[in-house]
């Protein structure tokens, strides 16, 4: 089937089903071919290769996922693309649409489902904006289970990924994927290739999960509570952020103390923290929280 990915095959199609963008579901459709091709060319799937898609919209890159992959599954919340995703997905019997909110799914247990004839498991899509960083958290949750992700987000969210310490981007969502991911952004892509036309630039990113996590920490989810603690008020000093968001402020002088014995100022700031200073912060911090 000729490809969907042009502003005249998608307005087409969509127009044929009578289809209207809804604003609230963060639609906007790529209509480049060149785009598109360089998504799954940087993602290096292959016949081996199960991929998950969040939001295929009309199809356009679903249709190239399945030239290559093993087979895909792909989540799409609005109900009324399903006559256009028929169409567009007719000749392709290697994907699967579900329905669903993706934020509402077991991820876990589609990955077990679907691709037990896969050798690797990624997720490539267009993130819609509206809910980028809560479906990047949902599948962080599922690293163990999945290789990559390579996935289109607003060009300030990919910055946020890659930061580094220092750097006014760097925060808690910067941590929580370089703790088990590299993170490279592969091409800043602009407004005019999509339908309806974004306010900001977007970007390819390719987040590479490890093996293993980058630090061990003794308890993870107390980690991330010191990290989000470090940036809740970024003017803040690490100490004030502390004593305002994770402890009382009768237990300052144990603070200041697992801060010694650490080696970190109390008067930095959460942006200045390396993932290895805050894993031998959370640790020296520990038994305050027990």
């Amino acid at each position: 089937m000729e490809s969907i990915s042009t502003p005249k095959n998608t307005r087409e199609i969509l127009n044929k089903y009578g289809f209207q963008f809804k604003k609230s579901l963060g639609q906007n459709f790529l209509i480049d071919d060149n785009i598109l091709k360089k998504i799954v060319a940087e993602a290096g799937i292959d016949e081996r290769t199960g991929v998950i898609e969040v939001g295929p919209g009309a199809g356009a890159l679903t249709q190239y996922l399945a030239q290559k992959a093993k087979n895909v599954v792909a989540f799409e919340i609005d109900r009324r693309l399903e006559p256009v995703l028929n169409e567009t997905l007719k000749p392709y019997n290697n994907v699967q649409v579900i329905f669903q909110d993706v934020m509402e799914a077991d991820i876990q247990t589609v990955i077990q489902t679907h691709f037990k004839a896969a050798e690797r498991v990624m997720v490539i899509a267009n993130l819609p904006y509206y809910v980028t960083t809560p479906i990047l958290f949902k599948f962080l949750e599922a690293a163990p289970l999945l290789e990559a992700m390579v996935v289109m987000v607003q060009k300030e969210v990919a910055e946020r990924l890659e930061a580094k310490p220092g750097n006014k981007n760097y925060g808690s969502l910067s941590v929580a994927i370089q703790y088990q991911a590299d993170v490279d952004i592969l091409t800043v892509v602009p407004q005019s290739v999509f339908i309806p036309r974004p306010n900001v630039d977007s970007c390819v990113v390719k987040i590479q999960f490890l093996k293993e996590k980058r630090i061990h920490v003794d308890d993870e989810a107390f980690f991330f509570k010191v990290v989000r603690a470090a940036f809740a008020q970024r003017r803040k000093t690490l100490l004030n952020n502390l004593l305002h968001n994770l402890f009382d402020r009768s237990l300052k002088d144990e603070v200041l103390s697992a801060l010694a014995e650490t080696g970190i100022d109390p008067g930095r700031r959460g942006e200045t923290l390396t993932i290895e200073e805050f894993a031998a912060l959370s640790k020296a911090l520990l038994k305050l929280s027990q």
